[in-house]
């Protein structure tokens, strides 16, 4: 793609971000937690993940500036991420909690084995799983967008189970509106 070019962004108007915030609060997201290895293992509850190319595989999450987990992130040349379940809430809702334990302590509460390819953290249960390298960082405002190329991924046995509806193995985990909801597929089965 061509012919794309930086324009300034308008002046921030801080009675908006409240509204903003809800407004984007619209659109349901999966649930990730993002992982990193090495001398400082870390794991994030993430909702801002996307797929983004087949060829190559290629995946974004996005980080806020403040977060702790930069700091594990910055240095780290791979990270992983995994695709919460329905009934992984509390597991999201542990990697969002500050008061967590640091380093390889936070993982306790949780069942994860390091990924077959690059050692990083991946929750046990999870819809699917990626273990990537870091390919490229860009600078997005408050955030930084962080594009992983996969180098390895699993995904769950249960999601090609033949049982559906709420609560199954097979449904995702989403964040809603503010808050954790649960989904399946419908009864024709996952997309093409």
């Amino acid at each position: 793609m061509t012919g794309l070019r930086e324009t300034a962004l308008p002046p921030r108007r801080d009675t908006d971000a409240k509204e903003l915030r809800h407004a984007f609060a619209e659109f349901a997201t999966g649930v990730t937690v993002v992982t990193v290895g090495g001398p400082s293992p870390r794991g994030m509850t993430a909702n801002s993940f996307t797929s983004v190319s087949l060829s190559p595989p290629l995946l974004l999450v996005c980080v806020h500036n403040d977060a702790v987990m930069q700091q594990a992130l910055h240095p780290a040349p791979h990270f992983g991420v995994s695709v919460l379940g329905a009934a992984q809430e509390a597991v999201a809702r542990h990697f969002a909690d500050d008061s967590r334990p640091a380093g390889l302590q936070q993982f306790d509460p949780v069942g994860w084995s390091p990924g077959a390819t690059t050692s990083v953290p991946l929750i046990g249960g999870a819809l699917a799983c990626f273990e990537c390298e870091k390919w490229r960082v860009y600078d997005g405002g408050d955030h930084t967008i962080l594009v992983g190329a996969v180098v390895g991924w699993t995904r769950s046995p249960a999601a090609n189970a033949g049982s559906t509806g709420p609560g199954t193995a097979r449904d995702a985990l989403l964040y809603f509106r503010g808050r954790f909801q649960m989904h399946g597929f419908a009864a024709e089965g996952p997309p093409r």
